[in-house]
């Protein structure tokens, strides 16, 4: 699999996967956006009321069902 940044910083490279599957799926996580899972993988102090809020509303909505 071969890679470069989109944001244009330079950074890329070359890895070799034992199959197609493996490395398509490492790239399908490599391209992921951060933005997707905000709230859900919080930095634990940078973003922890943002992290505390999600986890009581996941709590209220399991009594809730």
């Amino acid at each position: 699999m071969y890679w470069r940044c989109q944001r244009d910083c330079g950074a890329g490279g070359e890895k070799l996967y034992p199959s197609v599957d493996t490395a398509r799926r490492y790239a399908t996580a490599f391209d992921r956006e951060d933005r997707v899972d905000l709230g859900r993988r919080a930095p634990l102090f940078g973003l922890l009321p943002l992290r505390l809020a999600r986890a009581l509303r996941n709590r209220n909505r399991a009594r809730v069902r």
